[in-house]
């Protein structure tokens, strides 16, 4: 399996970006797909998650009506909206999925330092 995030860059605070994460391999065995973030010097925290099937999400309460997460199974591919976006949003995002069977995408945030695949970061720079 290969995660392959795109589509970071540098935006004024409330601008949007859109990241992609194309996947590769195995993608039938997924069960949720989700989206990380990491600032310098903090840890990696959970973003959002969807469910590869039924479509479920689940959101950090600090992206809640500012982000929205997407699948499009045909390409399998997971998109990450960001609107209104803010210089507390400025890091390194990441994608990451798994294929335990009860990996829904409220638990990708607690399961962080066991989810099976990674894909490499994409910089996300909000300036103020």
């Amino acid at each position: 399996v290969q995660l392959q995030a795109s589509g970071g860059g540098l935006v004024q605070a409330g601008g949007s970006l859109r990241l992609a994460c194309a996947a590769s391999g195995r993608t039938f065995s997924f069960q949720s797909v989700g989206w990380f973030r990491q600032a310098p010097g903090k840890e990696r925290e959970f973003v959002a998650a969807i469910s590869w099937s039924g479509g479920s999400t689940s959101y950090a309460d600090s992206v809640k009506g500012r982000f929205t997460i997407s699948r499009d199974n045909a390409k399998n591919t997971v998109y990450l909206q960001m609107n209104s976006l803010k210089p507390e949003d400025t890091a390194v995002y990441y994608c990451a999925a798994d294929s335990a069977p009860l990996r829904t995408p409220a638990t990708m945030a607690t399961m962080r330092d066991i989810l099976e695949y990674w894909g490499q970061g994409t910089q996300v720079t909000v300036s103020s």
